[in-house]
């Protein structure tokens, strides 16, 4: 039975979207934005859009809680809002979203997506390349946090496309230097999305097959990360980071 469902996948666009699995899991490693790599390439192995957000969501979850594990020395909280805190906010967050995604529409919101990346790569861009006043981690309020992260999670449990970045922003804007933050939001992308999967897993929307060949290059993506995370300068990896926000930000407009 198993291999008839193979029989059924063509083996070229199961390669694709295992490769497409490979460089979303080094981008969310190093950015976020991953999902904007795997959505495409599951709607062109033939699903449709709630079926591709939602089995892209299931499979990147080993990719986010294999690159969480790994960077978990390097995570922490902000301020007065400890790590415990802030991923009590994105379970509860991812729930919420996962809720809404199944009660409502997505095209709707994914016409926010271009939007939401292109404010997240600017707040992004200029918390890391401006010059820093003394006390620059006081930027945010401690309740700022809270909100922006629950509300984060809301929107990683319905769609989750630049949640990365999002999050980046908030945390590097907050105070967090970009490698501490980088990990931090590993963590709290992994547990959005844990309470979004464990409600997804009952989905009959899942392509199971598929969302194999994408989680097993998922996985190869988090060790390519976290490698390159631990080695390349802080300069770089936040050139990186705008880089590829710019560059999804262009793609999703044209799209």
């Amino acid at each position: 039975m198993f291999t008839h469902f193979f029989a059924q996948h063509d083996a070229a666009l199961l390669l694709l979207v295992a490769l497409a699995g490979l460089y979303a899991g080094t981008q969310n490693v190093l950015a976020g934005g991953g999902s904007f790599i795997t959505f495409p390439a599951l709607l062109l192995a033939g699903l449709n859009p709630l079926a591709a957000n939602i089995t892209s969501t299931v499979a990147l979850f080993p990719n986010q809680l294999t690159s969480s594990f790994a960077g978990r020395h390097l995570a922490g909280g902000v301020h007065g809002v400890s790590l415990k805190r802030l991923f009590i906010l994105s379970i509860v967050g991812g729930i919420a979203g996962a809720v809404l995604l199944l009660c409502t529409p997505v095209s709707m919101f994914s016409r926010l997506v271009p939007w939401l990346v292109l404010f997240a790569t600017t707040v992004f861009a200029w918390g890391s390349f401006r010059k820093k006043p003394e006390q620059a981690g006081k930027a945010l309020s401690d309740r700022t946090i809270q909100c922006a992260q629950f509300l984060i999670g809301v929107y990683g449990g319905y769609f989750g496309g630049g949640i990365g970045f999002l999050m980046l922003a908030v945390l590097t804007i907050a105070g967090q230097q970009v490698r501490m933050a980088a990990a931090t939001k590993n963590m709290l992308a992994m547990a959005m999305n844990a309470s979004a999967v464990a409600i997804f897993a009952f989905s009959d929307h899942i392509d199971w097959v598929t969302c194999l060949a994408l989680m097993i290059g998922g996985v190869g993506g988090a060790f390519t990360g976290n490698w390159l995370m631990h080695r390349l300068p802080e300069k770089i990896l936040r050139g990186f980071i705008v880089a590829v926000g710019v560059v999804l930000t262009v793609w999703l407009f044209v799209r």
